[in-house]
């Protein structure tokens, strides 16, 4: 089969250079198809459970088969990254959600459920290669900047998609499926035909199976100079934030009696706030705080914000909680940057498909831990401040990595890039 992006790179005819505004599409395309289903998956979840403990119970089985798949799945795609090119890959996992959408729309019992988020998990690393494609063409000292564009391109999905998803639900639980799969399918379209490859021939490494364990990816990950225990923190933040959303619709329904509107409306909130910070305030935040600094206030501000949402007693609350969090957005792009510049250009691909891997590790704890969290205070009055349990877990898990930040960067000398990156992209 003759590829599309072959064509138009053939002698004759200019190639496109790869550059921000191709992934940034890619990305929020694929974002929101996932976030359509984020306020209808639990409600579909519980369709096949007669009880409130059969729901939770479900749900947290059918979470941990797709975070089970991509904690091996995420450093395998990875490493093929890093031999194909990002693009390759991206369409692999364009095609897979677009196939598990459909099957999960069409699904008639739960083991369904399980087996097709099972091949979800193990066909889609997205977010990975996405952040090896930015890496690719961003020089080390603008990679903060550049990941917090992507983290926007990300948050602009996470408004649109649960927001959009929510209107849907309330129509037909099934229907956010069917357009996820259809906008899946519009981004493997976008992808063969208009998304150039990030990744040149001259970084190119052989693929290694013996690289792919995702603990071996994770050791090489916490070797490089300058990461160490940061490891710990994107563990632990990764936790917080997985236990948060295996939670939110569950926690706003028992505690505010939320369904898919409100639930969808609530996450838009949360999406554009993460798109302020990260794709206008953060280029300004960081002329005055440097990548150190933006990362321990973030975290500290992420301790503040869940200890907020827990204790809410209104759903207003959960709003004004947000406001609160404006650094903790700006973390996340501080701490990828930090990383990504430990690595050099030939393995950009593995470190981040390790640090995905190492997120969906945390994704197969989080459906037993924040739903099994919801199991211990659901059966309190609507409003009990207790019922919060989850998001005051979420809080001392972001104190740990507070700690462990600070105490890293008492001790570490600043991380310099190993190996200059390859030109910018427009």
């Amino acid at each position: 089969m003759t590829d599309p992006q072959a064509i138009a790179d053939s002698p004759g005819r200019k190639p496109r250079a790869a550059g921000m505004g191709f992934i940034m599409v890619a990305v929020l395309i694929d974002m929101i198809s996932i976030g359509l289903i984020i306020p209808v998956l639990p409600p579909l979840v519980g369709s096949f459970a007669s009880t409130p403990a059969e729901h939770l119970h479900a749900y947290q089985l059918v979470a941990l088969a797709f975070g089970v798949a991509n904690f091996f799945g995420s450093p395998f795609l990875g490493a093929l990254s890093d031999r194909y090119g990002r693009r390759r890959v991206l369409l692999i996992g364009f095609c897979g959600l677009a196939l598990s959408f459909f099957v999960t729309a069409m699904a008639t019992a739960l083991w369904m459920l399980v087996a097709v988020r099972l091949f979800s998990g193990a066909m889609q690393a997205n977010a990975a290669v996405a952040n090896a494609y930015v890496a690719d063409i961003t020089p080390p000292e603008d990679r903060a900047k550049r990941f917090g564009m992507l983290g926007a391109a990300f948050g602009m999905g996470f408004i649109l998609g649960p927001v959009i998803g929510g209107l849907l639900g309330d129509i037909d639980l099934h229907l956010p499926f069917y357009v996820a799969g259809s906008m899946a399918i519009v981004n493997w379209c976008y992808g063969m035909f208009v998304l150039p490859e990030s990744l040149k021939p001259e970084h190119r490494r052989a693929f290694d199976w013996r690289k792919v364990n995702p603990l071996s990816s994770l050791s090489r990950v916490r070797q490089l100079k300058g990461v160490g225990p940061m490891i710990w923190v994107v563990a632990l933040s990764g936790l917080a934030q997985m236990v948060l959303q295996s939670s939110w619709v569950l926690y706003t329904h028992y505690k505010f009696g939320w369904g898919p509107r409100d639930n969808g409306l609530s996450l838009f909130a949360v999406g554009v706030m993460a798109v302020l910070v990260q794709g206008v305030l953060l280029k300004h935040i960081m002329k005055w705080l440097a990548p150190r600094s933006i990362i321990l206030l973030g975290l500290a501000s992420s301790v503040l914000t869940n200890a907020l949402w827990g204790w809410s007693n209104a759903g207003w609350m959960m709003y004004a909680a947000i406001g609160v969090g404006v650094l903790g957005y700006a973390a996340g792009p501080a701490i990828q940057s930090l990383i990504s510049n430990a690595a050099d250009a030939r393995n950009q691909g593995e470190t981040m498909g390790a640090i995905s891997s190492l997120n969906s590790m945390m994704a197969v704890a989080a459906p037993v831990i924040g739903p099994g969290l919801m199991t211990l205070v659901a059966d309190l009055p609507a409003g009990d401040w207790r019922i919060g349990l989850p998001f005051y877990f979420c809080a001392c898990l972001q104190a740990l990595s507070l700690i462990f930040a600070w105490r890293h960067f008492a001790r570490a000398t600043p991380v310099v890039a190993v190996a200059e990156a390859p030109a910018t992209g427009s």
